[in-house]
């Protein structure tokens, strides 16, 4: 593994542990070179998950994607960093755990808002402004009027 601080190609594993998740491997490394120590992660790789767009393109699946669009939903809200990154991870876990190896951007999109009305209700409504694409303010209304009920 390279250091991420001076580049240097070897680096010594200090621990090893199961992550949070369950599903991948927590490892603290340490550089011989600088004296830095870093953490990484060690999934097992399988089938890349398939993303259907509008379109009908398809791309592989993406979880730096979704990171962004729920960061962007929170921006200057009182989430902590940690709320956040549980609510990407449990995004993630849902959609790789499905059956299928392909799915369609949209599923990905209602599963998101999904998660998000229990993070914070703000941060729901201006995903779901983005994602629904209201073209009015009536449009707004309905989906706060449905959010609300």
């Amino acid at each position: 593994m390279k250091c991420p601080y001076c580049g240097n190609p070897d680096t010594r594993v200090i621990d090893s542990r199961p992550a949070e998740d369950k599903n991948s491997i927590r490892r603290r490394r340490s550089c011989d070179e600088c004296g830095k120590r870093f953490t990484t992660y060690e999934k097992v790789e399988t089938i890349p998950l398939i993303v259907i767009k509008k379109d009908n393109n398809r791309e592989q699946f993406d979880r730096s994607k979704i990171e962004a669009g729920v960061l962007r939903a929170c921006y200057k809200r009182p989430v902590p960093a940690e709320d956040i990154k549980k609510t990407v991870d449990n995004i993630e876990l849902e959609v790789v755990n499905r059956e299928e190896k392909e799915i369609p951007s949209s599923m990905i999109g209602e599963i998101v808002m999904e998660k998000l009305k229990d993070l914070d209700p703000v941060a729901y409504v201006r995903f779901a402004s983005v994602y629904r694409e209201f073209k009015d303010v009536n449009t707004f209304m309905e989906e706060l009027k449905t959010f609300l009920e």
